[in-house]
Order: C-alpha cells, then sequence, then structure tokens
C-alpha cells in the first residue's frame, strides 16, 4: 500500500434481470497507516540547562487521514501532549528522559525510536 493508493473507492457493474441494470456498491476508504516516525530536538543534542525550554517534533514520513499525536515519556504514565510539537518550558530535574511520540489514524498507531532528553 502505498500514498497514492488513499482515496474513496467503490465497484459497480451490470445485474443481469429482465432488465439489465447498473449497480454501484457502497464506498469504502481506504487510508495509508502511519509510518516512519522520527523526532527532532531543538536545541540540538536533547541537552537543556535547567529552567531553559526544550521544544520535540514528531514527524511522520508517510499516512493518511486525520493524525493524532500523542507524547509520553518512559515511566510515566501521563499524556504529556497531544499535538505535533512538545514543549518542555522551564525545565526542570523530572523532565530528563526518554520521550517517544505515537501517531494514529483511527485504524493503526506508529511510534517514534526513543529520544534521551537531559535537563543539566
Amino acid at each position: 500500500l502505498q500514498l497514492h493508493h488513499s482515496g474513496h473507492y467503490c465497484c459497480g457493474g451490470r445485474v443481469s434481470t429482465e432488465v439489465s441494470q447498473w449497480r454501484v456498491s457502497k464506498t469504502v476508504t481506504v487510508t495509508v497507516p502511519p509510518s516512519g516516525v522520527s523526532l527532532s530536538v531543538q536545541p540540538p543534542g536533547a541537552q537543556v540547562a535547567l529552567r531553559d525550554s526544550l521544544v520535540l517534533r514528531c514527524t511522520v514520513a508517510v499516512g493518511t487521514g486525520p493524525l493524532s499525536f500523542s507524547w509520553h515519556r518512559k515511566g510515566s504514565g501521563a499524556l504529556l501532549g497531544t499535538g505535533p510539537h512538545l514543549e518542555l518550558r522551564h525545565a526542570g530535574d523530572n523532565d530528563s528522559g526518554q520521550y517517544r511520540c505515537r501517531v494514529s489514524n483511527g485504524d493503526s498507531v506508529a511510534e517514534s525510536d526513543p529520544l534521551s532528553v537531559t535537563v543539566l
């Protein structure tokens, strides 16, 4: 399945009865699952001084449909954010750790590799 295959599909054909009729199926929507999820960080190196800000960005190489994002840190069950980027404002000691981004199109989920953030 490739990106250009996404869209709405139906089929049609003649139904053989006494009078031939053209019939069309219900429409189905095909979406391409998200893949190639990667993280980038500003400032580079994923190190931030105590009380400074750091921004993580989540990028999806392939995927169609409305995409939703969720941010997670290893060891924390809390949802940290729901957009394509996560800003750690006034970073504290508890913000150090491994971060991941999960992307869903409603049918499937893809996850980034972890990115280690260090608060100095």
